[in-house]
């Protein structure tokens, strides 16, 4: 019986490795991109420490602020974007911010 509880003891030591590697998550969210995105809401008005009682709302008007500041000002590399009128190229579909536009709350 001893040598039953020996290797089931000895099996589990060796799967416990295994079970943590995977509920390891590579996702590409990093806790400095989350930062980023939390300063951006704070700036177009968010407070997270405050209990609101307009809660959905508030955070999506501060997304959708977000969202437009984005679009309508140069990015990283210093070029800007089309800021009145229509350019279109290809077909329609979804535009890279409405893909990321819940990215900050994906894991919920």
């Amino acid at each position: 019986m001893k040598m039953r509880q020996l290797s089931l003891l000895v099996a589990a030591l060796i799967g416990l490795p295994v079970v943590a590697y995977a509920q390891q998550s590579d996702s590409g969210v990093t806790h400095a991109k989350l930062t980023e995105e939390l300063r951006q809401l704070e700036k177009a008005g968010y407070n997270p420490g405050h209990p609101s009682p307009y809660y959905p709302s508030d955070i999506q008007a501060a997304e959708a602020k977000v969202r437009n500041e984005s679009e309508n000002s140069p990015d990283a590399t210093g070029t800007g974007g089309v800021t009145a009128g229509n350019a279109g190229s290809g077909g329609g579909g979804a535009t890279m911010s409405q893909a990321t536009n819940h990215a900050l709350f994906v894991h919920h």
